[in-house]
């Protein structure tokens, strides 16, 4: 018995045409892993772009002269060396903002003449512009006193040693007089806003230069009296969330470069002269009271007392240290052991 099969040819065209297709993936998986190698790549660039933004700004010296204000305004005065706020550029910076506050205030008083404020606008202005003058005055007496004591070394004689201890009755008195004039400042800034946002003295529409130059002066010293408080919440808290998610410490990235040989061999050296009799310690406490305890001086890196006639250097915060000791640390990093403050480069 003879048994035939037939088959269709359209059945088997299909079935060749399934196979085929089933052996090839679907366009969708292909669009996903080409989209999620496109995200990755993306986040990765992202990532890495970033790390060397967040790297340079560490490494910028304005971001330096800020970890050194902080660390100076709340640590120990004795062991953080000079006050950043005497270096040249921030006294340059306070010259240009007090010059330029004179001269707008002046500007608009000029234009102003005719304008009829409610309350004393104008002599509050005049205040203002007056203690600006004298904040100058004392801008330059602070120059001069740190020029003066900087190009005084060990060893002077007598008379120049009177003339530094004048002068520092000098920055005594100028400290006193800052003092004084950051007080007017604060009371002259509280009756600023008291006049100025109360309804009953609004004099807007009579005097609208005068009121908007008392408001951006007021913004201007609200900035300056938030500035501890920014510069807290930049170090303290933007920082370190910075670097726990990027893994970039920035506390140490301008502290990873070495200082070179000609940075160090321009710094101060000299021979250490050791103080043997009493005599000579008080003489000496007398006309240099920052020698009064020298004789129990030590070196911080090797924490080896001073012998006579070994050869030590200063940085330019003040801090002294044996010469082959701080050479061999500035070398590997280019700041103070003590206060971390930079070298200039």
């Amino acid at each position: 018995m003879n048994t035939r099969y037939s088959f269709q040819p359209d059945l088997l065209c299909d079935s060749s045409s399934a196979v085929s297709y089933s052996s090839e993936p679907p366009e969708g998986e292909d669009r996903t892993a080409a989209a999620g190698s496109r995200n990755r790549s993306l986040r990765a660039a992202l990532s890495s772009l970033l790390i060397r933004l967040v790297i340079r700004m560490s490494r910028a010296r304005w971001f330096t002269f800020l970890r050194r204000v902080f660390h100076y305004q709340n640590g120990s005065r004795s062991d953080l060396g000079s006050n950043p706020f005497n270096s040249n550029t921030w006294m340059m910076l306070e010259f240009l903002a007090l010059v330029i506050q004179i001269i707008i205030t002046t500007f608009t008083l000029t234009i102003s003449k005719n304008e009829k404020p409610v309350w004393p606008m104008r002599i509050w202005i005049v205040g203002y512009d007056i203690g600006c003058a004298l904040s100058l005055l004392l801008l330059y007496g602070r120059y001069r006193h740190l020029h003066i004591t900087q190009g005084d070394g060990f060893g002077l004689s007598d008379v120049e040693q009177q003339r530094t201890n004048e002068e520092s009755r000098c920055s005594h008195l100028m400290n006193k007089c800052r003092t004084s004039l950051e007080l007017f400042f604060a009371i002259w800034f509280v009756m600023g806003n008291v006049w100025v946002f109360d309804s009953r003295f609004g004099s807007f529409h009579r005097a609208p230069n005068l009121h908007v130059l008392c408001i951006s002066l007021l913004a201007w010293n609200a900035l300056c009296y938030s500035f501890p408080f920014l510069l807290f919440l930049l170090l303290c808290c933007c920082v370190p969330l910075i670097s726990s998610l990027l893994g970039y410490n920035m506390n140490m990235g301008s502290t990873d470069r070495g200082a070179s040989d000609d940075q160090i061999s321009s710094l101060p050296s000299w021979r250490y002269k050791a103080i043997t009799t009493n005599t000579e310690l008080e003489h000496d406490s007398d006309c240099n009271p920052s020698r009064e305890n020298e004789d129990d001086a030590e070196c911080c890196i090797c924490l080896a007392k001073y012998k006579d006639k070994e050869e030590v250097r200063q940085l330019p915060c003040s801090h002294m240290f044996h010469l082959k000791c701080v050479d061999q640390w500035l070398k590997i990093i280019s700041c103070c052991p003590l206060c971390k403050q930079e070298l200039e480069r």
